[in-house]
C-alpha cells in the first residue's frame, strides 16, 4: 500500500512515546480502555474516579551480600483509583513492536511498584517506632498498641499491614499479530509436571491494535485510535471509508494515528484542525494508488533487468514490453544498467 513506513522504520519513534503518554493520561480514554479490555466492557472505572500517580518506580535492592543495586525504571502512565476506603494502581504500557521479554519486563514493573510502597510502609512504621520511645505513661496503651513484635521488626511490616493491588496493560501498536509470550510461563522451558504444578506464572494483560475489534470503546479517540490504525494495517479501505467518509476527527488524532501506522499522509494535516473523513479517506485511496503503480514500476524494472543480463537493447525491451522507448531508456538511467 504505498509507501508507508513499519514502525521500527520511522525515524519519529520516539516522539510517538511522548505522544501515547500524553494520549493515555486522558482519564475518560484511561478508563475506556481498562473498562473495554480487562474489565470485559463493564463500567468499573470512571474518569473522576482516577488521579495521577508518580510514574518513577525506582528502587534499590540490597542482597545478601548487602550490595545494593538500583534500578531505574519509568513507567508510562500510571493512575490511582479509589476503592471503597482503599485504592488500586492502573498502569498502561505502550509497546511499538513485539517484545519477546514482555510478561518479565511487565512483572519487574509491578515489582517495583509493589517494592516502592513496602519501602514507604516500612519508613513510616520506622518513624511510629521512634516517636512511641518518648511517649508518657498516659499514653502507655497506645505506646504498647505501636510496638512491633519481633516477628514484623524483621520486616519493618505490620501484620495487619497491606500492599495495594498493580494492574497493568500493555498496548502493542505493531502491525504484526503478537507472536510473543504473555505470560512468564511462556518464556520458561519445558518443565516436568511436578515443577509445573509448583510453578509461580504472571499473567500480562496485552492489548493489540491487529486484535482490537473483539472490543467496545465508548470513548471516541480510543475508538477511532484502534479501528483506524486496524483498518489501514489491514487495508480495509472500504471499511474505513463507509465508517468514517461522513465523521470528522481532530487533527492531533489523525497525526498520531499516521506516526502509529507510518502513514506519512496523514501527519500532513494540521494537529489544530478538525478532518473530515471523507479527506482522511481520500489521502489514504490515494496512498493506496500509488501503491499499485509502485508495485508495476517495479515489475517493469525487474523485466528491464532480467532483459539486459540476456544482452537486449533498450529499442528492444520497448517493443516487448510495449512501452515508449523514453521510459524505458529513463528507468535503464535509474536503475544504473
Amino acid at each position: 500500500m504505498g509507501k508507508r513506513k513499519t514502525c521500527a522504520e520511522t525515524p519519529k519513534t520516539g516522539k510517538v512515546d511522548v505522544i501515547l503518554k500524553a494520549f493515555w493520561r486522558d482519564n475518560d480514554r484511561f478508563a475506556d480502555l481498562f473498562n473495554a479490555t480487562v474489565f470485559e466492557e463493564n463500567q468499573v472505572l470512571r474518569p473522576e474516579m482516577l488521579q495521577e500517580a508518580d510514574t518513577d518506580v525506582s528502587g534499590t535492592i540490597r542482597t545478601v551480600s548487602s550490595d545494593e543495586i538500583s534500578l531505574n525504571r519509568n513507567r508510562d502512565v500510571i493512575k490511582k483509583t479509589a476503592m471503597g476506603v482503599e485504592f488500586a494502581i492502573l498502569a498502561v504500557e505502550s509497546q511499538m513492536k513485539i517484545h519477546y521479554a514482555a510478561p518479565l519486563r511487565t512483572m519487574l514493573y509491578d515489582g517495583l511498584g509493589y517494592q516502592k510502597e513496602y519501602s514507604e510502609i516500612t519508613k513510616r512504621n520506622k518513624e511510629k517506632m521512634r516517636e512511641s520511645g518518648g511517649e508518657s505513661e498516659q499514653n502507655k496503651k497506645e505506646k504498647q498498641k505501636r510496638r512491633m513484635t519481633s516477628d514484623e521488626f524483621l520486616s519493618k511490616m505490620r501484620k495487619e499491614d497491606r500492599l495495594h493491588p498493580i494492574i497493568t496493560i500493555v498496548v502493542c501498536y505493531s502491525e504484526d499479530i503478537w507472536d510473543g509470550p504473555v505470560c512468564l510461563k511462556d518464556m520458561i522451558i519445558d518443565m516436568p509436571e511436578q515443577i509445573e504444578k509448583v510453578f509461580s506464572d504472571y499473567k500480562m494483560n496485552l492489548v493489540q491494535i491487529r486484535d482490537s475489534g473483539q472490543y467496545i470503546f465508548h470513548n471516541e479517540d480510543v475508538k477511532n485510535l484502534f479501528e483506524v490504525s486496524r483498518l489501514i494495517y489491514e487495508e480495509n479501505f472500504q471499511k474505513l471509508e463507509m465508517e468514517y467518509e461522513n465523521k470528522r476527527l481532530n487533527g492531533e488524532m489523525v497525526r498520531l494515528i499516521g506516526k502509529i501506522t507510518g502513514t506519512d499522509v496523514l501527519d500532513e494535516f494540521e494537529e489544530d484542525e478538525e478532518v473530515e473523513g471523507s479527506k482522511m479517506c481520500k489521502a489514504l485511496e490515494n496512498l493506496k494508488e500509488s501503491g499499485r503503480v509502485e508495485g508495476e514500476l517495479n515489475k517493469i524494472k525487474e523485466q528491464i533487468t532480467k532483459k539486459i543480463a540476456k544482452g537486449k537493447t533498450a529499442e528492444m525491451i520497448a517493443e516487448e514490453l510495449e512501452e515508449e522507448i523514453t521510459v524505458i531508456r529513463k528507468l535503464i538511467k535509474e536503475m544504473n544498467l
